[in-house]
């Protein structure tokens, strides 16, 4: 019998054209994909993959049974869904993925979600977002929680297609500061030329939050003389709050830190920003137990505060319709 694990392996390969892609995609190692899809081979009878040539290719039988591959999956999802579409209640087991700061945000409202369905069960993991997409797609996760700096994510996401995006908030980037510090007046505009000699805190140069950090600052001719890096938002606004330094973040990673920092938000015409994003399989969305979660979801980020006091309504990206509960 095929198994189904090793069915999603062989769809990605034919979609990916390489093992070292293939593992890329889904987060495993190369050696472990060839060693599934050689194990597939011995389930099918036959041979699926050409490794006589430069690279592994498909074989004839192979690309037949990819194809039969994506059919076969798209057909096992939509009769989980059917089922648990006709049931009353949200039940079962649903695996979510978030980056660190939005797991945070969000994890209050999907717990709240949880108090009125006792039949349903979360799993929260944080990851990045490029391995929650990668997880989604292959099934290994229900509901992914992703950021974007670019502002493309959702019109690479084929409308229709495998992957839906739902729109959540547009997180801009914003100022934190001690609360004691003299910058923190509300009453005071915001100059950072005249932040230019503070301590300065920041992710690793390279991530995406960096970069944009970096080129905000660029924008405003303000390199500071010193800027201390440091691995992870929170870490970065729990030193904020000891007064060791100031920083420049996305909004969503400091609301779990209440009234320990000062945030101020940024002059007008500095609106860099990130969308974030909710994505789901296509296939999975009439799930009640998967409904549930991007409602949770949704809803939380309209409450969420964004420049000017408006919820996270706003922004650009794939706004799709909220999923109905059935029943």
């Amino acid at each position: 019998m095929l198994d189904l694990h090793r069915l999603r392996l062989l769809r990605e390969f034919a979609a990916r054209g390489s093992i070292a892609g293939t593992a890329a995609f889904l987060g495993y190692t190369p050696s472990a994909v060839s060693q599934q899809l050689a194990v597939l081979e011995r389930e099918a009878g036959t041979a699926l993959l050409d490794r006589s040539a430069r690279r592994a290719e498909l074989t004839d039988a192979g690309r037949r049974l990819a194809g039969h591959a994506e059919r076969i999956l798209a057909m096992v999802e939509e009769a989980e869904t059917d089922l648990s579409a006709r049931a009353t209640e949200p039940a079962g087991r649903v695996v979510a993925t978030a980056f660190p700061s939005a797991a945070v945000a969000f994890a209050p409202a999907l717990a709240r979600s949880l108090r009125t369905h006792p039949r349903l069960a979360l799993v929260l993991r944080q990851t990045q977002a490029a391995d929650g997409l990668r997880q989604v797609r292959s099934g290994d996760v229900d509901v992914a929680i992703v950021d974007d700096w670019s502002g493309r994510l959702a019109a690479e996401i084929e409308t229709g297609g495998i992957l839906t995006c739902y729109h959540l908030i547009r997180d801009e980037l914003v100022l934190v500061l001690p609360r004691t510090h003299p910058a923190a007046d509300p009453g005071q505009a915001v100059d950072l030329r005249a932040l230019r000699n503070e301590p300065w805190l920041a992710a690793p140069a390279g991530e995406s939050s960096r970069l944009a950090v970096d080129r905000l600052l660029a924008a405003v001719g303000v390199t500071p003389p010193v800027l201390s890096e440091f691995e992870g938002m929170s870490t970065i606004v729990s030193l904020v709050a000891r007064g060791i330094g100031i920083a420049i973040l996305p909004r969503i990673a400091v609301t779990a830190a209440g009234r320990r920092v000062a945030v101020r938000d940024l002059p007008h015409g500095l609106d860099l920003a990130r969308d974030i994003h909710a994505v789901a399989r296509t296939a999975s969305i009439r799930r009640p137990s998967v409904a549930v979660i991007v409602t949770a979801l949704r809803a939380a980020a309209k409450a969420m505060p964004t420049q000017g006091g408006q919820g996270g309504q706003g922004g650009h990206g794939a706004q799709e319709s909220p999923p109905k509960l059935a029943g």
